[in-house]
This record gives C-alpha cells, sequence and structure tokens, in this order.
C-alpha cells in the first residue's frame, strides 16, 4: 500500500508540475460552468439538470486527457523498465497511476461543488439528488480512469492513448443511445454496459448495488487488463 501511495504522490506532483493538470481542469470547469449558467441565463431555472445531463460526456472526453500519460510517457522516456527493477509490483505501480488520476480529476469535481451551493443560496434545494449525481460522476470518473489506463498500457503514444480511450469511453456512454436500432434482447445487454445509464439511476437519488457493480468491475476489468498488459512488455 505504501508503494502505490509514493507512486500515487509522485504522479499528482508531476501532474501539477507541468501546465497539463491545469489545462484540463480549467477546460473542464469552463465547460460545465457554462452549462450551468446557461440554464439560468438562457432558460432561467436555478437548476443542476443541464450539469448532470453532459457531465458523463465531458468527462468521456476529459479523463483520457488526464490519463493518457501514465503509462505512456513511462514507456516512452523508458523509466518504465528503471521502475519495474525496483521493489514493487505491477498491481501497486497501476493502482497507483490509478489513484493520481482520479485525485486530478476529482479535484476538478470537487470545484465543481460551487454550483449546488449558489443554488442552495438562492432557495431550497433537494440535496438527494444532488449527491446520487456527484456519488454518480466519481464512479463515472473510476471507471473511465481505468479504461484511460489500460489504453495508456497499450500505446508509447500519448494522443494515440487518448484517442482509444476515448473511443472506448464514447462507445459505453452511446451503448444505450442506440437501442432503438437493435432486437429487445441485445437493446437490454447494450443499455446495462452504458455508462450513462448506471450514471442516471444513481443521479435520481437512489443508489443501487447493481450500479455500483457495474462501475467496479468496469474498473477492476480495465485494470487488470493494464497489469496484464504491463506485465508482457517487461516479461
Amino acid at each position: 500500500m505504501s508503494n502505490t501511495l509514493i507512486i500515487a504522490r509522485r504522479e499528482i506532483s508531476s501532474f501539477f508540475n507541468s501546465p497539463m493538470a491545469y489545462i484540463v481542469v480549467s477546460a473542464f470547469l469552463l465547460i460545465s460552468g457554462y452549462l450551468y449558467f446557461s440554464s439560468i441565463f438562457l432558460i432561467g431555472t436555478a437548476s443542476l439538470r443541464s450539469f448532470f445531463s453532459l457531465a458523463p460526456l465531458l468527462l468521456v472526453v476529459f479523463v483520457p486527457a488526464v490519463s493518457m500519460r501514465l503509462i505512456s510517457e513511462e514507456l516512452h522516456s523508458g523509466t518504465l523498465e528503471l521502475l519495474t527493477t525496483m521493489p514493487v509490483r505491477d498491481t501497486e505501480v497501476i493502482a497507483g497511476k490509478a489513484l493520481a488520476g482520479f485525485s486530478v480529476m476529482g479535484a476538478g469535481l470537487l470545484m465543481t461543488l460551487a454550483y449546488p451551493m449558489s443554488i442552495a443560496t438562492i432557495g431550497d434545494l433537494d440535496w438527494g439528488p444532488v449527491i446520487g449525481g456527484y456519488v454518480g460522476l466519481l464512479l463515472c470518473t473510476a471507471a473511465l480512469i481505468g479504461i484511460g489506463i489500460m489504453a495508456s498500457s497499450w500505446s508509447r503514444n500519448q494522443i494515440t492513448a487518448f484517442i482509444l480511450a476515448l473511443m472506448i469511453g464514447l462507445a459505453f456512454w452511446l451503448f444505450d443511445k442506440i437501442t432503438f436500432f437493435v432486437p429487445a434482447g441485445l437493446g437490454r445487454i447494450l443499455e446495462y454496459l452504458s455508462i450513462d445509464f448506471h450514471f442516471r439511476n444513481i443521479a435520481r437519488g437512489v443508489i443501487d448495488t447493481r450500479d455500483l457493480l457495474y462501475y467496479f468491475s468496469l474498473l477492476l476489468i480495465s485494470l487488470v487488463i493494464a497489469v496484464l498488459s504491463l506485465g508482457r512488455r517487461h516479461a
């Protein structure tokens, strides 16, 4: 566990010692802020509906920008070989990098708490769906970080890793959007595989164990594949 935390701290420090983290988090806040304030000034409703409706899609785009460098940079620079010669397991390397990526995006989500707090100052706010929405976004972030690290372990090129993670994440976001075009049985499978479908369930304020199992399974499977990919590279 100590090795995992050491790697996580190293990655977080590396993020914030470069402009990448500031650019990604700032862009995420800028776009999410637009979604929030547009509902107030354009629609005239103090609501988080616009923000929560598109926040999973924003994460699909921005999480790969954070995760793309986590393994790819190590592969490109050759520091992965040095890292794996140290008394640290592949699972600790992957877990530490996942924790770092989740922390960076989690910090961005934490800053958006200003939105519900500002609404609460205007009038009564039902905190149940708000809490559910943020729990859902954190779970989405964790699953997408897993996908991003998996993609990053497949390529030495950060842009390639970004595109792979974006395509996979976008596919999981789109699954429940195409159920009208497929047979009912396949439609139910695609609906269950959709990140957005499970997010909407949690965002209603009701946290179902099936939704939690989905996100944790997606995260675990992605990280296991990343560990196996890492193992093959220095076998």
